[in-house]
């Protein structure tokens, strides 16, 4: 079912347009994100800004939280939850300068921050989207 999204979600409404966005990924992302965190907050906290040396907090729309699957190890134990962030005021501010589908945004910040995951490169998330 497409919705078309004519006024600001809240942030509970954002987390539903997430879920189901997530239900719409490829599966060569999906399969492997059992125990993935999605958290959708207003803006990055101010250490990410700081560590992102962002001009302004409406400068990321989305951040992998975590050790990308590339990177870990079976001996490793894990200290915290890999977490996809999703920042609801800079997304919003997007799909009113663009104008492009609220759900449509909220796919593609998923699936390149869930790349970042796998340690995908842009472009081997571009062509991933793209194969939908």
């Amino acid at each position: 079912m497409v919705r078309i999204h004519t006024h600001p979600p809240a942030l509970v409404d954002l987390e539903v347009i997430a879920r189901n966005a997530l239900e719409t990924i490829p599966d060569v992302l999906l399969r492997h994100t059992e125990g993935l965190v999605i958290r959708v907050d207003e803006f990055p906290d101010e250490e990410t800004e700081q560590d992102f040396e962002l001009d302004s907090p409406f400068d990321l729309l989305g951040l992998y939280r975590g050790v990308s699957i590339d990177q870990k190890s079976v001996a490793d134990t894990p200290s915290d939850v890999d977490m996809v962030f999703l920042y609801r005021r800079p997304i919003l501010d997007y799909w009113c300068e663009t104008g492009e589908d609220l759900g449509d945004i909220v796919r593609h910040v998923l699936i390149h921050e869930i790349g970042h995951h796998f340690g995908f490169s842009d472009d081997d998330m571009d062509h991933i989207e793209n194969q939908v």
